[in-house]
Parts: C-alpha cells; sequence; structure tokens
C-alpha cells in the first residue's frame, strides 16, 4: 500500500511499512522513514511505485493551466477529487487515475492565488477581484525583476540608468533597502566587487570622492541647496529684512582685526588707547543682533543653519552674504559693536570694565599670514629687549600691549604658556584637485592673543549676565565633560566662573543669542529671550547637534584632503610618531592610523611607514611598519 500525503506543507508520495490507525510509517522513494499523521494522508493507492506517481504526476500537473481551473470549477468550495474527476474522469466515464488526482492536489496547492486552501484536500476559487489584484502583483514582480536585471547589468557596464540618476544621492547616504533600485545596485556590487560609491563612480554618478563626501554633508543637511532665498537682494530689498539701527555714538578708537586672509566673517576686533598709568583695551565684536530681531525672517534663517560650516577650501555661512557685509568688520569701515573696555594699569592688572553698544572704526584688518613673521617667539623677545618695548610693525605697540596683557590674563586663569607642546596644526590650501598644507605651531602667540582676550570677553559678560540675572546660554565643563546650559556653571578647563559663547555673532547663532542678552542689558531694555525662554533652550539644544554634526563633517573632508596630499606627494614611505600600541600620529599631515604591524615600542617613538593603499571613498589608509628610527 501507498499514500501520497502532506508534510510541511509539501506533498510527498511513499510506502507504507506500518499502519497505526492514528499514524502510519511510511518509506519514501529515497529510502528515508517517517511518521506521518493519518491525518495528513490524502488518498492511498496500489500503483503505481511512488516515485514513478510523483514524477508521472509533476509532469502532468505542468499540462494543468490554473486559469482554465478556475475558470471551469464553479464550485464555490471543492474537495481535489471533485476537480480530478471531473477534469479527467466526467468526460471518458471513468474515475481519476492516482497520478491525476496527485497531479490535480500538486496544481491546487501550487496555485495560492487561484485556489485558497480550506482543509485537507479543500480549496475555495478566489474571487474575481481578488484574482485580478494579485495576477497584477505578479506581473508587476515580473517587469521589476525583468527591470533590475536590467538596471544591475547597466551598472556593472558602467552605465548609470537614467531612471535612477534623480536617486544617487539617497542611494548613496540613506538607501530604501526594498526598492528595486537599491537591489540592482547591490546586485551589481556583489558580481563587481566594489562599494557603492565606487560603483556610483564607475558610472559616472559622482566624479570625485570629494563630491562623495561633500554630496553626504549637504544630503543630510542642505537637501534643498546651500543659497538663500535672500541671493541677489539689492540694498533695498535687504534693509527691508534688517531691523533698524539704532543710533550709535562712534567711539574714539582705530580698531583693528587679525584673521587668516579666507576669513570674510570677520567678528572680533581690537584697540590700545593709553590711560595715565595704563591702557585701556578694548574689545570689539560685531553686532548683527542690532538688525536680526528675534523671531524675524532673517533670524529664521540663522535658526535653520544654526552655525556657518567649514571645509577645506570652502564654507557654508550661517548668514546670507549680503548680511555678513553688513555687519562684517571690514576695514576702512565703521560698523555697528558690542564693545567691552578693560582698563589696565601698568603691569596689566584689570581695574575695571565697561560694555558699550557703539559705532567702531575699523582701520585694518590684519592677516595672519603677514603677521605671524612679526610675531615669533624671537620678535618678542627682541621687543621685549628694547626701551620702549614693540615689534616691528605699524601696530607694534599696540599688538605687544595685546600680547602683554593675553599673558597676564592666561596667568590669573592659572594657565601656563606651554607654547602647543611642539604639536603642529595645519591650514589647508585647496586650489582645484590640488591641496597644499600649511603647519602651524600649536599654541603660537598670536592664537594665545587672540584666544586669551576672547576668553576674557566671554567670561566677563557671562558675569555681568549671571549678576544681572539676564538669561544667556553659558559653555561650561565639569568632570571633564564640556556642555551648555541655561545655568551659570564654571568651565573648569578654562579656570573660569563664567563663560558664555559671544565673540562669534556672525557664525553661531548661540553667540547671537547671547549677544542679543548682552545688548539688551548694556541698554537697559528688556531682555530678547525672558527667563524660562522655550525658544532659547530649543535653540540650544539644536545648535549643540548642528555644532557637533558640522564638525564632524568638517574632520571627514579634512582626512580626505590629508589623504589626497599623501597620494599627491608620491610618497611610499611616511615617518609618525607612535602615541601608544600600534597608533601612530604621521609626520607633515594631520592623520593618525592604527598600523597593526607596528611593534611593542615605548610611546613617543618613531617609526618609518610604508604606504600601502589609500582608498578615498573609505578614508582608509593602510601602513605597514617599515623600521623604527628612534
Amino acid at each position: 500500500m501507498n499514500v501520497f500525503y502532506e508534510e510541511e506543507g509539501e506533498l510527498r508520495a511513499g510506502s507504507v511499512l506500518a499502519d497505526n490507525t492514528a499514524s502510519l510509517q511510511v518509506e519514501a522513494p529515497h529510502g528515508k522513514r517517517s511518521k506521518v499523521k493519518a491525518s495528513n494522508v490524502l488518498f492511498r493507492f496500489e500503483q503505481p511505485a511512488p516515485k514513478a506517481l510523483v514524477e508521472d504526476a509533476k509532469a502532468l500537473a505542468d499540462t494543468l493551466d490554473p486559469d482554465f481551473l478556475w475558470e471551469a470549477i464553479t464550485a464555490d468550495e471543492f474537495g481535489f477529487d471533485d476537480a480530478a474527476g471531473e477534469y479527467f474522469g466526467v468526460a471518458a466515464g471513468k474515475a481519476a487515475t492516482p497520478v491525476e488526482r496527485a497531479a490535480m492536489l500538486l496544481r491546487l496547492h501550487a496555485s495560492p492565488m487561484y485556489f485558497y486552501k480550506r482543509g485537507k484536500g479543500l480549496y475555495k476559487r478566489a474571487p474575481a477581484e481578488s484574482l485580478k489584484a494579485a495576477l497584477a502583483g505578479v506581473e508587476r514582480r515580473r517587469r521589476e525583476a525583468e527591470q533590475q536585471a536590467q538596471w544591475t547589468a547597466d551598472l556593472v557596464a558602467g552605465r548609470l540608468p537614467e531612471a535612477m540618476r534623480p536617486l544617487v544621492p539617497s542611494l548613496l547616504y540613506a538607501p530604501e533597502k526594498q526598492t528595486i533600485a537599491w537591489k540592482a545596485v547591490e546586485a551589481a556590487c556583489a558580481q563587481s566587487g566594489s562599494s557603492v560609491p565606487h560603483l556610483m563612480q564607475h558610472c559616472g554618478a559622482i566624479a570625485t570622492a570629494h563630491d562623495y563626501h561633500y554630496g553626504r554633508f549637504l544630503f543630510e543637511h542642505f537637501r534643498a541647496g546651500t543659497g538663500f532665498a535672500v541671493d541677489g537682494a539689492d540694498a533695498a530689498g535687504l534693509d527691508a529684512l534688517l531691523a533698524p539701527l539704532p543710533v550709535l555714538e562712534v567711539a574714539p578708537v582705530a580698531a583693528f582685526s587679525i584673521d587668516d586672509t579666507a576669513t570674510t566673517e570677520i567678528d572680533d576686533a581690537f584697540s590700545v588707547q593709553p590711560l595715565p598709568g595704563g591702557w585701556r583695551i578694548g574689545v570689539h565684536i560685531a553686532a548683527p543682533s542690532l538688525g536680526i530681531a528675534a523671531g524675524s525672517p532673517l533670524d529664521e534663517v540663522a535658526l535653520s543653519r544654526l552655525s556657518t560650516a567649514y571645509f577645506p577650501g570652502r564654507k557654508v555661512t550661517m548668514l546670507p552674504e549680503a548680511v555678513v557685509g553688513r555687519f562684517t568688520l571690514a576695514e576702512r569701515c565703521t560698523v555697528p559693536a558690542v564693545s567691552l573696555y578693560i582698563d589696565v594699569d601698568a603691569d596689566f592688572t584689570v581695574r575695571s570694565t565697561r560694555s558699550a553698544v557703539e559705532a567702531v572704526e575699523v582701520a585694518d584688518n590684519l592677516r595672519l599670514e603677514h603677521l605671524e613673521p612679526c610675531f615669533t617667539a624671537e620678535a618678542l623677545a627682541r621687543a621685549a629687549a628694547r626701551p620702549d618695548p614693540g615689534l616691528d610693525h605699524a601696530r607694534g605697540r599696540e599688538l605687544w600691549t595685546l600680547w602683554c596683557f593675553a599673558q597676564k590674563l592666561q596667568t590669573m586663569r592659572g594657565k601656563q604658556a606651554d607654547g602647543g607642546g611642539g604639536r603642529v596644526e595645519y591650514t589647508f590650501i585647496v586650489d582645484g584637485d590640488h591641496v597644499t598644507l600649511r603647519p602651524r605651531a600649536r599654541g603660537a602667540p598670536l592664537d594665545t592673543l587672540v584666544a586669551e582676550l576672547m576668553i576674557f570677553a566671554n567670561s566677563q559678560w557671562g558675569g555681568e549676565l549671571a549678576r544681572a540675572q539676564v538669561p544667556a546660554i553659558y559653555r561650561a565643563q565639569s568632570s571633564g565633560k564640556v556642555f551648555m546650559t541655561t545655568v551659570p556653571t564654571p568651565h573648569q578647563g578654562l579656570g573660569v566662573a563664567h563663560y558664555t559663547w559671544a565673540s562669534s555673532p556672525l557664525r553661531r547663532m548661540v553667540d547671537l543669542i547671547n549677544q542679543r542678552q548682552i545688548a539688551s542689558w548694556v541698554l537697559g531694555e528688556p531682555p530678547a529671550y525672558p527667563p524660562g525662554s522655550e525658544a532659547m533652550l530649543a535653540a540650544m539644544r539644536s545648535f549643540e547637534l548642528a555644532y557637533e554634526a558640522y564638525a564632524d563633517a568638517q574632520r571627514t573632508l579634512e582626512r580626505y584632503w590629508s589623504l589626497v596630499w599623501i597620494g599627491q606627494q608620491g610618497l611610499s614611505t611616511i615617518d609618525g610618531e607612535v602615541i601608544r600600541e600600534n597608533l601612530v600620529r604621521l609626520s607633515g599631515v594631520p592623520v593618525v592610523a592604527r598600523v597593526p604591524s607596528v611593534p611593542e615600542l615605548p610611546q613617543g617613538s618613531v617609526v618609518r611607514l610604508s604606504v600601502e593603499r589609500i582608498d578615498l571613498y573609505d578614508l582608509t589608509l593602510d601602513l605597514a611598519w617599515a623600521e623604527t628610527l628612534a
């Protein structure tokens, strides 16, 4: 005796070895024995042999057209025997054979769109609308499979299908993995053995690895582009967007700024006036807060960006260029400013401070590249040795005064000058596809001068706002963790009791918000953000996220250009200093790399490494230890 039965969703045939009523011991054609529940047996038969029945039934089932069966079977619910008898037996006047019964079962079982299973050997015709929808789905999937296969072939061949062109950014940075476009890309990557960005470059979807990395930044933060709605507006149009400026008294100073040549958003400048027995030192900050009212359209623009994003060779500004142009501290211009005046004695002890909202004449924009040769350690030593100390510069006396005051401020904070610990920072100069690295010693005197004056101003204003109980955003540090808060909290790392960010209002939203609070306090007006302001809290939280995201993107692009520089130099070897274990800081380029082959060496050891491979998409640099130099 043989049986045709269902097991684990499959239709099978086998020989009965033992019939125990509730279950049977069955041997399959390939010899496997299994226990089959009697309730799973669909029918029993003597001939042919199970293997032959299965083979013949499959061949016969292939000839059965499910469309025809669906049309021919009129009963709402039916058994397979009824269908087999009607299809195979009625016309010939005989019952269906085991092969025919099995063939009908196989066809019904394999056609779930046409016939729904309702029990042991029982089926139900699918409703016409349901069948139509199911068949349409099958046809759609067939077309999609053909489309996917064609797209995959095109991608492997280096052709980007036109329909995929608008999808490139999402395929690169945020793919929807159930779409046929992504499945085609995945298949093409598997066939070609390449990564997605390499495949896209192969197809001409992206031109360079730089476009890939910068494109990610734009995709994540500026999908609508980096332009402004006010770009191209004339002076009258810009005036309509800006709040009327108050009538400001012009300060009796000739201020000067210190920035690199590429800086156009000049936020800060300085002035020095002699006083009996000392000096009056001015820190002057550009005042866009006077023209950009909280809640105004320009304020919404700034809030949507929150910070200027900097990259080698380019930047995306927080404010439109025309607005920056109105408030930047450009030389030979008189512009609105929020100023802090510090009166100091001959030994640079602070006597008093005073804040003002005023107009300031900017006499010079001093540039680091031209100023640094006059501001070296050697130049400072020569200046100190003169009877009337001063640097060899048109503003040498003022710069020397500021330098002496900066040293005093550093001491007041309990900090010691360390010259940056011998570390080097790099400026990236990008010209097309070529990059030049300009090294600068970390903690150079000019950096110390500017940093100390900014720390003092931000600390002083933070303290004044706290004492006046005017809400502000503070930057604090506790237990080594730096964070932003609206609660006046010490910054342990800087050694100050209060520290705001208020010195870069053209470039950072937090500074613009704090400057509004400072200006209202100086002018005796109600603060733009009252206590408990949700707008201030929301801006602070959004700023922290955006600022870190922009910094990540900057680090990514700096690593990209660093690897480009290594390639452009044609370096087969490069030296480096072991930081710890196999982590090495490379010489001449701001890259830290892990080199597994470096042997166990003391920290500070100098090693020579061979350059094995550079991948500008993955930003990987494969290095191998060659020798230990020191």
